[in-house]
This record gives C-alpha cells, sequence and structure tokens, in this order.
C-alpha cells in the first residue's frame, strides 16, 4: 500500500507541469493518470494521461508510441526522398535515380489522375482475351508475380524441416476480407462489414465502366468465390501449428492431386522450374481449389480475377478507385475517417519496395556505432540472464534443459542495421507511371525470391530494415532481428534514459520479448540449426503445456469490446514472448548499479520506473473498428492487455505497486504463469 500512496503523491506534485517542463528526471510522469488505480487497470494507470491529452487523429486507425516513432522517422524519410528526387544528376539505375523517380511519380498526382486505370489495361486486356481454363490458369500464374494472392499464395522460405535450402510454400488465399471468419461470423459488427464489402465490391465495378445491375452480378460472383475458398481456409489459431501447416509433396504427387490446377504447367509459366519438391500448409484448402476450378465458370473467374488486380492496385490509381478503396478498408473496417497525407502513404509505399535503398541512407545519416554497440551489449545482457533463467527452472528435467541452453548459445542477433544491402540493379524505376513502378517492384521482389531456390541460405540478410520500428525472430535461422529505430524514445535521447526505462523499454518489450520467442509454443519445437525437430523430453512437454493453458485462459477471458474476447490460443506465442520478456528484462535490469543502490528519481523507486518503461513500449490506444480487426485477424493481444496481462503474474510488480486481493489485476498464485 506503501507504493501506490507514494506513487498517486508523487504524481499529485508535477500533476500540473506542461510537457515542456518535464526533465529527465520525470520523464515518466507524462505518461501517467493519477486518477487511475493502478491495482485496477494499470496499463490506464501507466499511460492514460497521454491518451486522454493526445486523440487519435482523424486519418489514423490507431495512435502511439509506434507513431511517435514513425513520425519522426517520416521526417527523416522524406528529407532523403526529396533530396533524391531533386538530384537529376543522379546516375541511371543507382539508388539514388530509383528512389528520386519512384517519390516523384508517386507524388505526381496530377498525372496519376491523367493515367485513371490505363496502368491496368494490359492486364485487364488479358483477362478479356480469356477463352478456356488455361487462359484462366496462365491469367493467376501471371498475377501471382503482380498481385497480393489470386486464388491462392506462394511464398519462398527457409524449409522447415531442413533450414539449409529455400522452398515454395503454398498456403491458403485468394479472399478479399482479412479473415476467413468474416464471411461466417453472424454478430452483428460482421454481418454489417460483408454488407459494406458487397457495397463496395458493386462501386469498384461500377468504376471499371460496367452497370449497375451487372456490377451487382459480378459482386455476388465475387463474394461466393471467395465465400468457397473462405470455407476451406483455417482459423487464425489453426495456422500457429508448425507440423500441422507442414505438408511436403513432390511436385508430381502435388500436381496429381490437384489435376485442375495444372501444376506442371504452372510451375513454368511461375519459373518454378527444376523443383521436386513443394510444402502444401494447408492441402485441404487446394483441394477446394481443385474444385473451383472444375465447377465455376469462365466468365466468373474473369470476374473474380478483375476484381483481384483492381483490389491491388485501386490505392495506386486515380482518386476514384483510391477513395472508394479507403471509404471500406479505411472507414467500415478500421474506422479511420479521414485518409493519410499522400506523401505518409507514399513513403510507406517506398519502404515497402525501396526499404534497403533507403536505410543505406538511413544510417549513414541518422545511426551511429555508438548506439549499435550498446544495444549489442544490452542483448549480450540478456542472453547471460536467460541462460540463468532456464539453468534455475525447477519444472524442467536436466536432458531438456541442456539442449534449450545449446539453442540460446546458437542465437546469432542482428543489432540496428546490415552490414550488407540489398542490390536492387536489376529494378526498373521510371517517370512514365506510379502504378507502372510499383507493378515492376512487386515483379523484382517475386523474382528475388524464386532466385532463393537456387542459392545457398544466406544468414546474413535482415527482412527487415533499419528505420523500421519492429523487430523478429526467425526460427528458421535461429535469430532475433532488432533495428534501429525500435529502441528510439520518443522526446527522450537515448544517453539520457536510465537504465530502469531502457531494461523496461528496449530489452523487456523487444530483446527479451525476441529472445523468449525462440521458446514459445510455435518456436520450442525448432532446434538449435532452425529445424523442426522435437528436443523435449514428454514429460516437460507436457509441464509447459500445462502453463500454456493457464495463459490460454487468462486471456480468453478478457473482454475487449462489447462481448469480444481475445483468442488467447492465437496468441499465445505472443503472450508467452510478453511475459518471458518482462521477466528476463527485470532479471537482467537487477545487475545494474541503478537496481541495486535502489535510489529513487522522482519519487519512483527502480523497480517501478522498470515497469512504467515496459508500460510505455505499448502507450497507445485503437479505434473500436481497429480493434475488433485486430481480435479478429491478428495474433498479437491489443496493448493494454501486453502490460496488464503479464503484470498480473509477476510477484515483483505486486509487490512495487501494493497490487492487494481484490484489485482487479490481482490473481492467485494458483493461476499465475511462471514458464521462462
Amino acid at each position: 500500500m506503501t507504493c501506490i500512496t507514494l506513487v498517486l503523491s508523487a504524481c499529485t506534485q508535477i500533476s500540473n507541469k506542461k510537457s515542456a517542463d518535464i526533465k529527465q528526471d520525470d520523464f515518466l510522469w507524462q505518461w501517467i493518470d493519477s486518477t487511475r488505480n493502478p491495482g485496477d487497470d494499470f496499463f490506464a494507470f501507466a499511460t492514460g494521461n497521454w491518451m486522454k491529452s493526445n486523440p487519435i487523429p482523424e486519418s489514423e486507425k490507431r495512435w502511439g508510441i509506434a507513431n511517435l516513432v514513425i513520425n519522426d522517422n517520416y521526417d527523416k524519410l522524406l528529407n532523403l526522398c526529396e533530396e533524391s528526387a531533386k538530384n537529376t544528376n543522379a546516375a541511371h539505375g543507382s539508388n539514388t535515380q530509383k528512389i528520386g523517380d519512384f517519390w516523384a511519380m508517386g507524388m505526381d498526382s496530377l498525372k496519376i489522375e491523367q493515367d485513371g486505370i490505363k496502368p491496368l489495361a494490359p492486364m485487364l486486356s488479358s483477362i478479356e482475351a480469356i477463352k478456356d481454363k488455361q487462359g484462366v490458369l496462365n491469367a493467376i500464374a501471371d498475377m501471382q508475380k503482380i498481385c497480393s494472392d489470386p486464388l491462392f499464395y506462394i511464398a519462398i522460405y527457409q524449409d522447415e524441416m531442413n533450414s539449409n535450402k529455400f522452398a515454395v510454400h503454398l498456403y491458403q488465399g485468394g479472399i478479399g476480407l482479412p479473415d476467413r471468419d468474416y464471411y461466417f461470423n453472424n454478430d452483428s459488427r460482421t454481418i454489417n462489414i460483408r454488407n459494406e464489402y458487397d457495397k463496395h465490391l458493386v462501386k469498384m465495378f461500377m468504376l471499371l465502366g460496367y452497370a449497375e445491375k451487372d456490377s451487382r452480378k459480378h459482386a455476388a460472383t465475387v463474394f461466393s468465390i471467395e465465400k468457397s475458398l473462405a470455407s476451406a481456409s483455417r482459423k487464425l489459431e489453426e495456422l500457429r501449428d508448425p507440423y500441422a501447416n507442414y505438408t511436403k509433396m513432390s511436385t508430381r504427387e502435388f500436381a496429381a492431386s490437384v489435376p485442375e490446377l495444372n501444376w506442371n504447367d504452372m510451375m513454368t509459366r511461375l519459373d518454378l522450374q527444376g523443383l521436386d519438391s513443394i510444402i502444401i500448409a494447408q492441402p485441404e484448402f487446394y483441394q477446394q481449389v481443385n474444385k473451383s476450378l472444375k465447377t465455376i465458370s469462365i466468365d466468373d473467374w474473369k470476374t473474380y480475377l478483375r476484381w483481384n488486380l483492381l483490389n491491388n492496385y485501386a490505392s495506386e490509381l486515380s482518386t476514384a478507385f483510391d477513395s472508394q478503396n479507403f471509404e471500406f478498408f479505411g472507414k467500415v473496417l478500421s474506422g479511420v475517417t479521414e485518409q493519410r497525407p499522400r506523401w505518409k502513404r507514399i513513403l510507406d509505399s517506398q519502404e515497402n519496395y525501396l526499404g534497403d535503398a533507403l536505410g543505406q541512407l538511413y544510417v549513414e545519416k541518422y545511426v551511429s556505432p555508438t548506439m549499435r554497440e550498446r544495444y549489442d551489449g544490452l542483448v549480450q545482457n540478456m542472453l547471460d540472464t536467460y541462460k540463468d533463467r532456464i539453468q534455475g527452472l525447477k519444472w524442467m528435467s536436466d536432458q531438456t534443459k541442456e539442449k534449450a541452453l545449446y539453442k540460446l548459445s546458437k542465437i546469432s542477433r542482428k543489432v540496428c542495421y546490415p552490414d550488407k544491402w540489398k542490390d536492387y540493379s536489376s529494378l526498373s524505376i521510371g517517370r512514365e507511371s506510379f502504378a507502372e513502378n510499383v507493378m515492376n517492384c512487386k515483379r523484382w521482389q517475386y523474382a528475388y525470391y524464386i532466385k532463393k531456390l537456387h542459392e545457398p541460405v544466406d544468414r546474413t540478410e535482415w527482412e527487415m530494415t533499419p528505420q523500421t520500428y519492429n523487430a523478429y525472430y526467425n526460427p528458421s535461422n535461429n535469430e532475433i532481428v532488432l533495428p534501429a529505430a525500435i529502441f528510439l524514445i520518443p522526446g527522450l535521447a537515448d544517453s539520457l534514459a536510465d537504465d530502469a526505462i531502457i531494461y523496461g523499454y528496449a530489452a523487456a518489450s523487444t530483446i527479451g520479448h525476441e529472445l523468449t520467442h525462440g521458446f514459445d509454443d510455435q518456436g520450442r519445437q525448432f532446434d538449435a540449426d532452425g529445424n523442426l525437430k522435437n528436443w523435449w523430453t514428454t514429460e516437460d512437454s507436457v509441464m509447459f503445456s500445462q502453463q500454456a493453458s493457464l495463459l490460454i485462459n487468462q486471456f480468453n477471458n478478457y473482454i475487449v469490446l462489447d462481448s469480444m474476447h481475445v483468442n488467447g490460443e492465437a496468441t499465445l506465442g505472443e503472450n508467452i514472448a510478453d511475459l518471458g520478456g518482462v521477466v528476463i528484462g527485470f532479471e537482467a535490469f537487477k545487475k545494474t548499479k541503478q537496481y541495486r543502490e535502489g535510489k529513487k528519481i522522482d519519487g519512483l523507486t527502480p523497480t517501478q520506473r522498470y515497469f512504467l518503461g515496459y508500460s510505455m513500449g505499448w502507450l497507445g490506444h485503437s479505434r473500436d473498428a481497429s480493434l475488433a480487426m485486430q481480435v479478429m485477424t491478428n495474433v498479437h493481444a491489443p496493448n493494454f492487455l501486453r502490460v496488464n496481462g503479464p503484470f498480473a503474474n509477476i510477484p515483483e510488480f505486486y509487490e512495487a505497486f501494493g497490487i492487494k486481493e481484490g484489485d482487479a489485476m490481482w490473481r492467485p498464485d494458483s493461476l499465475r504463469v511462471n514458464i521462462w
């Protein structure tokens, strides 16, 4: 109780401070809402003042710490793009020329308006000329290179059973709504989305030039095809089992299983020659593909393909297409009322297609080797602490511990920026058409990954850029990748952040989180070399699953909107990683001088600052529509539960903030989860 009194008292002392008055020592206070009880909703207590003062902008579906970092990076990247666009002397084929031309065409709204649907004309003509099923298959193959997932989704990743080789993976796909459940759930929110999707389809076909009556017919056709594909698609939680989503077949065997797909011919069209095997993630989906190809008319397939093409490029076309696309995907699905400024949208596109080229310039200008050195050292501290944690586990046998420690020792780390950059020399970018530039980029990306099938695995490659506010763990490489931007703290220079903030904000929420992904319910099934292989004793697997089931139940019981519950199974991996990150981060922080000395900074103990620093990493709020979509489609729980969820299992948190029985945050010892 003393801790709560101290916190509320300290907050009251500075409650009248303006943001401009906040210095290093009281940096954390700008977020805190002293009217909230930490024991009822710690996230609201730790970040509520910022939420009150920072409503979600009309153009955004969510607003939080990520936006603050990204906005700062937007300004930096904008300068890089504008400088490149003005550099008319840049050598043709250079990164500067490509960045400049891509930017110039993306921002040339007058030219885009004049072009209208013209950039899609060649592919639309090709679709119109289809006469038979082989023509349909040819169009699907051609569109795979410039669209997201017409009919099915193809990807090139390392073979889960042999991480030294890349393999073709075929996944479920082909639908326009975010997830298969949107086609079947019967709650009022989802029904409304389906109704609005139908209206959207009609309007888009009308923009293509069809009469309203024909557009309604085409909309019904598209929805019918997509619903049949969705019916054979797996649910979000079912996609998280790596064994269940791995079926390796010879190309001959797969071709025989889907005769209507004419796979041998399609492989040639997809530039997949020379393959002897393929990995089918969801075989039942491809049985539906085979059935659909057999029963759906050629004209209906042409309608579906027109929609798929238009849906993929609407945001690159003239205002009529772009605005209608926003009406559904922005307003209806995300609850956004105003479209983001064009320059931000083009920067996002530039990042998607020329991210490494931008990243190289970004690092040269904005990222210091000193920053990289500091966070590389922090990673090592976390690895050492995780090692100690594993050695001290009471529920795990020595046999499994030995292999867990070996896997931990083999984790490679990539911090801040790569030492080698992607080569864009074969990518053609010009000043003729923005949509054509995007098509060329997609073709380049497709060819880039196809090439991997015939080369050794390059384990030095990054799949994120340094300016990305994110991080990841790759089980096939047994690596963590930590871009520079993920360590940026809005409003506080890295050099001014005390260890409590750094260990909460960076070590726990990012480094520890990604390390734990190597040992979550999915990651633990891969060995030290990145291969899907069981290295656990049966008894230890049971013990792990028992703790995991407690976490599933904990999150299943959280209500987000109305009666909408979090999906504990779908979010399990992220929830395990959050909990592991907080626990390991705190153990690492306890080794610091700041923790040992125990001195308060502006009334806050080191432990309190640690938990508040972690909470700052998830600062943010979302529109209801966006939150609902996240619950249905995302394996990450909403931000507030990425704080309240793990904290409710940690005794040191209870002690630091005086959490007691009867508080909403309190959980009995028997239900508290302690895995790593």
